[in-house]
Formats: C-alpha cells, sequence, structure tokens
C-alpha cells in the first residue's frame, strides 16, 4: 500500500486553519508536519505538493439513495460513490428502500456484503422497519450499522409506519438511532385530493409545496419529537425544510450530548419555491422545496446550531421518470457530486465560514453518528481527505456529470470552488477529474459501547 506525503496544503480541521504536510501510511495519517517544523519522511513515499491548496476532512453524507439493490437502472452502489468521490464525499449512509426493502437483518447483511470491494467511498446502510417487523429492528447492532430508519411519510415500497403500537415499541425499546422522515401522510393525501379536484390530471408543480406543505411537515416532526422524548429515544430528525420546525429543536447542549439532532439538505438551502417554474419536476423532492424564508430559516439554525448537519438525501431517478406530469413524476435527484462545492458557493456569497462548513459536512456527522477514527484530520485517524480549491471557476454541465443517470438540477450552475484530489483509506481515488483506484471504501464502525 503506498505511502503519501502531502505537501504545502492548508488544512482545515476543527475550527484552525494550519499551513502544514500530511504523511499517509497504511490507511491513516501518521503525522501532522506544522510548516517550519521538520520531519524524517519515508524514502518510497509518493510526494504530492498541493501548493496551498485546502485539506479538508472528506466529508460524511449521511442520507443518500444509491439505488442499489434492485433500482440500478437509476443508480447504482459503483456508480453513485464514484460520483461521491469526485464530490468529496468520501463516507455516505445509505437509505433501506432498496429492492428488496430492507426489513431483515439477513437482507440488511446481503447488503453489506455485496458492497465489499464495489465502493468508492466508505459505507453504512440503514435498518428498515414496517409495521410488522419490529422484533426483527430490534435485533440491529450499533456497533456496525448507522442507525434505524422509520418513514413517517409514504416511500419507494412497503415502509410506510403508521402503526402507532409499532412506533411506540421501537422508540420504548431500541438502544440505537432512529432516523425518521417526517411528513404526516394524512394531510398530505387530503391535499392532494384538493389539488386534483382544482387542476384534474394537469398540477402544477407550483403546487407541490402545498400537497407537501408545512402543516404536513410540522405534525409528523413534532410527532416524531414527542415520542422520543416520552421514551428517551435518540432521534434523528432528516430533511428538514420549514421555518416552523425549527422551533422543535435547541441548540444549549454540545452535539455529543443531545438526544435529538436535526439535519438540512443542501436543496432546501439552494432552491426555493421561486424556483420551480424554470426546474419544473427536476427540484421535485418529499420534503418539498418550500418559500425563501423557509430556506433562510434553516440557514439561520444551521449556523446556530439547532441543525446539526448537512446532507443530501440523493435520489437519481431517470430522465424519463423527471420528465412527467405531476402526479406521475418521481421525486427525488442526484446531490452528491456537488454538495460540497455549493456549500462553498455559499461560503463565497458570505452566507457561511468554510469551518462551519466543515463542521456541519465533517466533524457533526462523526460526531453525531460516533463514527470510529473518522470526520476529522488527526494523527491515527483514517486519511479520508478531500482536496480543494477554492479559486478554480467551472460549470455543472452534463460531460461532468458522474452521475449514471446523467442529469442534475444544477446544470448550467457556476461554481468558485473545485474538488481536485480524494483521498478514501489513505488512498488517492479521484485526481484533477481522474478516477484512480476503485472499491477503497470499507464498511463504517461506530463507538456506541
Amino acid at each position: 500500500m503506498p505511502a503519501y506525503l502531502l505537501k504545502n496544503a492548508s488544512l482545515v480541521n476543527e475550527e484552525k486553519l494550519m499551513r502544514a504536510d500530511l504523511l499517509i501510511e497504511n490507511e491513516r495519517i501518521v503525522k501532522i508536519i506544522e510548516e517550519g517544523k521538520s520531519f524524517k519522511i519515508p524514502s518510497d513515499c509518493t510526494q504530492i505538493d498541493f501548493n496551498g491548496k485546502y485539506i479538508l476532512p472528506g466529508v460524511i453524507d449521511d442520507q443518500v439513495h444509491f439505488r442499489d439493490p434492485g433500482l440500478t437502472h437509476k443508480g447504482d452502489l459503483e456508480s453513485e460513490s464514484r460520483a461521491a468521490v469526485a464530490g468529496g464525499v468520501t463516507s455516505f449512509m445509505d437509505m433501506p428502500n432498496t429492492i428488496p426493502n430492507v426489513l431483515s437483518q439477513k437482507i440488511l447483511e446481503d447488503k453489506y456484503r455485496d458492497a465489499i470491494g464495489r465502493s468508492w467511498a466508505n459505507y453504512s446502510f440503514y435498518m428498515g422497519t414496517s409495521n410488522s417487523n419490529s422484533d426483527e429492528v430490534l435485533k440491529t447492532n450499533a456497533e456496525n450499522v448507522c442507525g434505524i430508519k422509520i418513514f413517517l411519510g409514504a416511500s419507494t415500497g412497503k415502509m410506510l409506519v403508521d402503526n402507532i403500537e409499532t412506533l411506540e415499541k421501537i422508540f420504548a425499546e431500541s438502544k440505537m438511532m432512529i432516523a425518521v422522515h417526517c411528513e404526516d401522510e394524512n394531510t398530505i393525501q387530503r391535499n392532494l385530493d384538493d389539488a386534483k379536484a382544482k387542476y384534474g390530471d394537469d398540477i402544477p408543480i407550483s403546487a407541490h409545496p402545498t400537497i407537501r406543505s408545512e402543516e404536513a411537515c410540522y405534525l409528523s416532526s413534532s410527532f416524531a419529537v414527542n415520542l422520543a422524548k416520552k421514551h428517551n429515544t435518540r432521534l434523528h430528525v432528516l430533511h428538514l425544510s420549514t421555518a416552523k420546525e425549527m422551533e422543535l429543536f435547541s441548540n444549549d447542549l454540545p452535539l455529543t450530548e443531545k438526544s435529538i439532532t436535526a439535519e438540512v439538505c443542501t436543496h432546501h438551502l439552494w432552491f426555493s419555491d421561486k424556483d420551480y417554474a424554470e426546474n419544473g419536476t427536476f427540484i421535485k423532492w418529499n420534503p418539498a422545496i418550500k418559500k425563501r424564508s423557509d430556506a433562510e430559516a434553516l440557514l439561520e439554525a444551521l449556523l446556530d446550531d439547532r441543525i446539526d448537519v448537512v446532507a443530501t438525501d440523493h435520489a437519481p431517478h431517470t430522465l424519463t421518470e423527471k420528465e412527467n406530469i405531476y402526479t406521475k413524476a418521481t421525486s427525488g435527484g442526484p446531490m452528491v457530486q456537488h454538495s460540497l462545492v455549493l456549500l462553498l458557493e455559499m461560503m463565497h456569497q458570505g452566507k457561511i465560514s468554510l469551518d462551519k462548513v466543515v463542521e456541519k459536512m465533517c466533524h457533526a456527522p462523526a460526531r453525531l453518528f460516533k463514527i470510529r477514527d473518522r470526520g476529522f484530520i488527526r494523527e491515527g485517524f483514517y486519511a479520508d481527505l478531500a482536496v480543494v480549491d477554492l479559486s478554480d471557476p467551472w460549470e455543472v454541465m452534463n460531460e461532468n456529470i458522474h452521475y449514471k443517470c446523467g442529469w442534475s438540477p444544477l446544470v448550467g450552475q457556476q461554481f468558485h470552488s473545485k474538488v481536485v484530489a480524494t483521498f478514501v483509506n489513505g488512498q488517492l481515488v479521484y485526481d484533477k477529474g481522474e478516477f484512480i483506484s476503485s472499491g477503497q471504501g470499507k464498511r463504517l464502525l461506530f463507538d456506541r459501547y
């Protein structure tokens, strides 16, 4: 396994900016050599001069849908993890609404087994829930599985959980994190019926945030938070989308002491309802993108630590599946290749600091999930690293998209920062647009005991 000396870089880590060299051996960071200090360098290591570019811990995305197995016409483990490392994402956590749905420990472990040697990035897979598999869910191993996923809104497959006895049991007895998709299904169906009565089959995409409304989100999120408080459950609420929901979360404790945590996705920070006119169903997500005031409230909560992490909810679909009338167009879109540069663009716009980007995309996911030896640039930690140039403008085009689906809602967007290199477990996997070494990803482990 090659050793590397990464020279003349600016390290961004734990609210510090440091000019230093990094020595990497046997998958890990062996030495951080501060500028002006000497260290005996092994003769057989490969030296790379980054000439002042910025090295960040690799991004950890706690919510993706890589579609493998069963939906691989949209994306698969290799294609989407390849796109991930092109965007500086070195670890991901994949959702259970694949085919078959991940509703048993056997299916879960089959999914892990099938990932060996295939993923460009490190991986973990959520255990899924249904109204009838609570006993199976409670067998989940907290040391090598990221969490339990509960869909409180309808999703692909039979994974909507609306049986209160099942929910009470899992919330009361689970010893590990429960991650939830929160939208009230009854409210959504009522709103959808109203829209069909008004528009027939030609519902405009602009009605999406009215159908999957603020009320639907808040009813479900507040239900989950109250249930977690009742049972002292470790709860993580995914892809928040409204200003109103922010009252459910606090910043009065350090992240490591919180029992209820929150996530926002890049698209809910970037887009607003004004963008439906131009982007149509390409920005149809569940939960829906809502008003600009919601996006601003989400950013404010991210900055003041009521929201703890940024993720993507990366969910590719084919163009045929997206280019459809509202009631038939699929919800979700690909984002994992562009999440880091999107947050860095917000940094260029003066909306967020570089330190905060690193905290919310790298450090906080590692702390929140208690990931072992990742998420930081520390001696002894795995060398999962993203190297970025903060002043290398480029444009998202079909030709530079790496998603299997071949499209992005960001086509035509200009970014001022570029990911120039990515290391996973000490291996250079992406370098100046070229993919170097596949299958380097490992199963994530968690320090929860």
